[in-house]
């Protein structure tokens, strides 16, 4: 078992290590630098919610959810943007506990979801959440503009 806790701006060192590794495993170019200074800002900026997970004192994993709002339920949601766990610490049950407690966030913020999306071609991903309570919008269309570089 890990320990789970918010992290906070003494974490940014470690944290960082796990961004990039976590961007790294999504085909983005290492930018330790940079994604530091993300972090940071969104640290400092009080924008995410990030927990992290602990053993031995070493950062093992992530969490980072962002606070958006439905207007039809007229409340607060999370978006579990980004999950990652160190290779060596995968299967050991963390990244379920990292979601309980992105779970326990909905709760205490009185949000009425977490919502999140992943590749279809994750297959650990599609094992993962289903198993953890999430249910698969079959219902809705979701759509993505992006501007071009």
């Amino acid at each position: 078992m890990s320990t789970i806790r918010k992290a906070t701006i003494q974490d940014l060192d470690q944290l960082s290590e796990l961004f990039d590794l976590y961007r790294t495993f999504y085909n983005k170019a290492s930018d330790l630098t940079a994604g530091k200074e993300f972090l940071k800002e969104r640290i400092i900026n009080s924008e995410s919610e990030i927990f992290i997970s602990i053993i031995e004192s070493k950062a093992v994993g992530f969490v980072q959810l962002y606070p958006y709002f439905s207007s039809t339920r007229m409340k607060k949601m999370w978006l579990l943007n980004d999950l990652f766990v160190h290779s060596e610490f995968r299967g050991k049950g963390i990244s379920k506990e990292l979601i309980e407690v992105s779970k326990k966030l909905c709760i205490e913020t009185n949000a009425c979801a977490v919502n999140l999306e992943t590749s279809k071609m994750n297959d650990i991903g599609n094992s993962l959440y289903p198993s953890t309570g999430f249910v698969l919008d079959l219902e809705n269309n979701y759509y993505s503009w992006t501007k071009e570089n």
